[in-house]
């Protein structure tokens, strides 16, 4: 039995199911074979006659493609409810899971998903509530209740931004690179993708090269020369003023 606790598992629920037999649970299942006050939770019993027929609720948190999103506990004869598949079988022995009653399960990608299923308790009385968990229903007087919460999504863009980054090369280090004020700006809050995002924006390598390897251009007659020819062209030493002076 999984304890209950105010803090959310760290993993949704994958695959709930049915055992006949505690020692024939599936590896990675849990098994809710009490009830939060330590009764049996036989989903099988008999008020009157003791069986020896037994049901187990099970489940598992393996990572998976899929995640429970929602759990609902029907009379045997209701209409099966849209995108919900029912346990039929027992897990270990393939034998009818319930009897007058049916567990219904709803599953869907876990990257579509928005909450999940997290944990599942059965409580002996239905007058008891469980704090963050809701009642799916009641099976030979006990209650079923389940526990849902956000599922975590991985934003693949940061994931793609960074290993663009990693796998840049090296040579482009040494670029003189700007990013967008604005964008830079908004990154902490909402902010709608562009055209223009990720576009490095570089100053050509001709405009920070050495001055002096800069070639002489002529606009309309105007000759654009650098900073150490014009130096030398327009070079003065005082040498007379200075003499005069003396």
């Amino acid at each position: 039995m999984s304890e209950v606790s105010n803090q959310l598992p760290a993993d949704p629920i994958s695959a709930v199911g049915v055992i006949a037999s505690l020692s024939k649970a599936p590896d990675g299942y849990y098994v809710v074979a009490q009830t939060t006050d330590g009764s049996d939770a036989d989903l099988w019993k008999d008020g009157l006659f003791k069986s020896k027929v037994t049901r187990y609720l099970c489940f598992t948190r393996k990572t998976g493609a899929d995640v429970v999103v929602d759990v609902k506990l029907i009379d045997i004869k209701d209409a099966l409810p849209e995108g919900f598949t029912p346990v039929e079988e027992t897990l270990d022995t393939k034998e009818t899971a319930m009897r007058k009653r049916r567990l219904c399960v709803k599953s869907s990608p876990c990257a579509a998903a928005v909450t999940a299923v997290y944990d599942i308790q059965m409580i002996a009385k239905s007058k008891y509530h469980l704090v963050n968990y809701t009642c799916i229903g009641e099976i030979n007087s006990m209650g079923l209740w389940c526990r849902t919460g956000d599922v975590s999504q991985h934003q693949p863009s940061q994931e793609t931004s960074s290993t663009a980054h990693e796998d840049a090369p090296a040579n482009t280090a040494s670029k003189r690179t700007t990013s967008r004020p604005d964008y830079e700006h908004q990154s902490s809050g909402n902010y709608a993708m562009t055209a223009l995002d990720d576009v490095p924006f570089a100053i050509p390598e001709r405009f920070y090269e050495n001055p002096k390897e800069m070639q002489q251009v002529n606009l309309m007659g105007i000759t654009i020369k650098s900073l150490a020819e014009i130096e030398e062209e327009f070079h003065y030493n005082f040498t007379t003023e200075r003499s005069v002076a003396v």
